[in-house]
């Protein structure tokens, strides 16, 4: 699918891989690229550095009204939402200790806002026969987070999303994308963390990552892995379950070690 002359709607599109999402799509002449955000000056900036028409939206995708208004007040102006890059996330650090409030807040964002999103675009999408929806999951989500149960698990949910999707969706001719990045650098890493400096060592651009969505598009790929590493634990992962999470194990002894070296 090409991005030339469709619309292209970003969430949390103010800053990291969505900024750069935006950017990127920005550059194939879109018909405009709607940058949506919950930070309504991170979304102006973004859009004021686009190189084609944008729009800056504020919309918090964790409250269903304000994904309605924003899918009504596309459709109500531009006819279509063509492409969909569902990448609003969050992350929180923690093992069992993880708190409820926690739990529902990456329950809500890295879940259930790409249910309703998809809820809201892409039966018009398979309607006239033509789209794209793109879930930012993670790394975490075809493998596993370390450091954050309650991520790992809620982007393993990002992950059964978009393959569900793309079960039921991609014969109607929408394209379903799943983006799984390890590492970028971006305010997501925490270089104080022994878990983030390990993902730091082999982080990407959040360039390098929408170049990667971009080429996926393109080729109509559903699992986007930009980093390479990450394509080989896969393999790993399903050619041998225990092994794969007995080396894991061990990498989590050597990080919770240094973390506990770094503490005293």
């Amino acid at each position: 699918m090409q991005i030339s002359n469709q619309v292209v709607l970003v969430t949390g599109g103010g800053k990291g891989i969505g900024e750069a999402l935006a950017i990127k799509a920005s550059q194939q002449s879109p018909r405009v690229v709607i940058v949506a955000d919950r930070d309504q000056s991170f979304a102006e900036s973004v859009a004021a550095r686009c190189e084609s028409v944008a729009e800056a939206i504020c919309c918090d995708v964790c409250v269903p009204t304000d994904l309605a208004k924003l899918t009504n007040h596309i459709t109500e102006r531009y006819g279509s939402i063509d492409i969909v890059f569902s990448n609003a996330g969050a992350t929180a650090k923690g093992g069992l200790e993880t708190s409820l409030e926690d739990w529902n807040k990456l329950w809500q964002i890295n879940v259930l806002s790409h249910v309703e999103l998809a809820r809201l675009t892409i039966p018009h999408m398979a309607q006239k026969g033509s789209g794209a929806f793109i879930v930012t999951a993670s790394a975490a989500g075809v493998l596993t987070e370390i450091g954050s149960l309650a991520y790992s698990v809620t982007k393993h949910g990002s992950l059964a999303i978009a393959e569900w999707l793309s079960v039921h969706y991609r014969r109607q001719g929408v394209q379903l994308h799943c983006l799984c990045p390890a590492g970028v650098a971006t305010d997501f890493l925490d270089l104080d963390d022994p878990i983030h400096q390990f993902l730091h060592m082999s982080a990407l651009t959040a360039e390098q990552v929408a170049e990667a969505a971009f080429e996926a598009i393109e080729l109509n790929r559903f699992l986007v892995l930009p980093h390479k590493e990450v394509l080989e634990f896969f393999q790993f992962k399903t050619q041998d379950y225990d092994r794969w999470l007995h080396n894991f194990s061990r990498v989590q002894e050597r990080l919770a070690k240094l973390a506990s070296k770094n503490q005293s």
